[in-house]
């Protein structure tokens, strides 16, 4: 095992290295650190930016380890001299707040993720693995934040007493493998997906105590803003969401259109905020009036995705497209006589999901299957009331058919992205790969997209 600083040697010599490679070879002027990043090239900075963050993720897994050791010392058996209120503090987390410069709330994540990766000690005095030993691996090597060994910890002493052992090591294990390759909102995803599995029965109950939390307030300010806010429960948010998000999905599709398609006369600057908003105001005023029709919200549904099993025997869980939170196999039941269900639950052969060339754009039916897929945009992972369903081999250029194996859901930005940068993407046994260009990646080496980077494989190998 290395000594305590050996890996953050290693990454401190890491980073001097990137550093010095990409100041430019001559001509440079040694200086402040702005001085010396503003005179980086792009795959330099980059580069340096990676090492700083690796260094960070070293130095905040010896503070967790730091911190922990802190609460050991200050613990009750040792009362007036335990090492917080030797120090005159009333305990341990406000000495771990007041040595970082943190808040408390950060000083409390600190000794509990410390304290769930640091070896333990029997009754006998025998040295036991960590309590949460994925976890304290991925920490060792710098290979996850402290934010994402947090968000796994809290979860998993949260189902500890009512999930079976095994397959809390199993989440864990899967949840820290997820958080080494995704970022924390893709990980978050998944830990929420891997508690709806660990504590089954706990849906319902959370489902309910969401639903009783449900409000709404509105108020006029002096200045004579209404604010709004709103606190509501999947079921509840799902078909406002829903609404909101296809007028702002609309909105930025016609701000920046594809090449070909024309352009507005007038060009659309508001925010995303603001186009929320007036999508808000617009749905309002529509259920007022009902006159005209909203044509983005003429082809718009709550999608709801399940397992015919679970739709059958109203067992397991079940998820609204767009949102994280699960939501229990009986509202999934509930919603189906309202929801649209992708085909692979409710559809079946029968449904056209592979037109050739004989139509360019994708049907619906095509857009929920690749919907399943992708869950967003296959890229960013952006909400899919955001995303279209483009071709992957192009239509023109590369005369690609409108079949579900060449179609790919992205956002706007995502796919500006790709033609301009030129990036590939390929469509391989149920996964979407993306190809990044020479001046990006040298190597070109393949980043998983769609569902599957934030997907949370917990079979049990027993």
């Amino acid at each position: 095992m290395d000594e305590p600083l050996a890996t953050l040697e290693r990454e401190l010599g890491a980073l001097r290295d990137a550093w010095s490679q990409a100041m430019p070879a001559f001509g440079s002027i040694p200086g402040n650190a702005q001085g010396e990043l503003e005179q980086m090239g792009d795959p330099g900075l980059v580069r340096v930016t990676d090492g700083l963050a690796s260094l960070r993720r070293g130095v905040d897994a010896l503070l967790a380890r730091a911190a922990a050791e802190v609460a050991r010392r200050s613990g009750p058996e040792f009362g007036e001299l335990g090492l917080a209120k030797a120090q005159g503090f009333h305990n341990a987390g406000r000495l771990v707040a007041a040595s970082t410069g943190a808040s408390r709330s950060d000083a409390a994540r600190l000794i509990a993720v410390g304290s769930a990766t640091r070896t333990r000690e029997s009754f006998v005095g025998e040295r036991m693995p960590p309590r949460r030993p994925h976890v304290a691996s991925a920490l060792a090597r710098s290979a996850i934040s402290l934010e994402a060994a947090s968000a796994i910890t809290t979860m998993l002493d949260r189902v500890a007493l009512r999930a079976d052992a095994g397959m809390v090591e199993v989440a864990e294990a899967a949840l820290t493998d997820l958080a080494e390759r995704a970022p924390l909102e893709l990980l978050v995803r998944g830990i929420r997906e891997a508690e709806a599995r660990l504590d089954a029965d706990g849906v319902e109950p959370r489902e309910e105590q969401l639903r009783e939390e449900r409000s709404l307030t509105l108020r006029e300010d002096r200045h004579g803003v209404v604010h709004l806010h709103a606190r509501l429960d999947p079921e509840t948010a799902a078909p406002v969401k829903a609404a909101v998000e296809a007028l702002v999905g609309d909105a930025l599709r016609r701000r920046d259109p594809l090449p070909g398609e024309p352009r507005p006369v007038v060009d659309d600057r508001r925010s995303i905020p603001q186009m929320q908003a007036d999508a808000l105001a617009a749905i309002a005023r529509h259920a007022l009036g009902c006159e005209t029709t909203l044509t983005p919200l003429a082809k718009t549904t709550v999608v709801v995705r399940v397992d015919l099993d679970t739709l059958v025997a109203g067992l397991g869980d079940a998820r609204i497209d767009g949102l994280d939170q699960p939501i229990s196999a009986a509202t999934a039941r509930r919603l189906a006589a309202d929801a649209e269900l992708i085909p692979a639950v409710l559809g079946g052969p029968s449904l056209p999901l592979d037109l050739g060339r004989a139509a360019r754009l994708f049907t619906r039916a095509q857009r929920l299957a690749l919907g399943e897929r992708d869950g967003g945009c296959a890229c960013c992972g952006q909400n899919v009331g955001y995303v279209e369903a483009h071709h992957i081999r192009w239509w023109e250029r590369d005369t690609g058919p409108t079949d579900l194996a060449n179609g790919v859901l992205l956002c706007s930005f995502c796919h500006h992205l790709i033609h301009r940068e030129g990036w590939e993407i390929r469509a391989e046994s149920g996964a979407i790969w993306f190809i990044p260009p020479a001046h990006v990646d040298p190597d070109r080496v393949p980043r998983l997209g769609g569902r599957a980077r934030f997907e949370v494989q917990m079979t049990d190998a027993a």
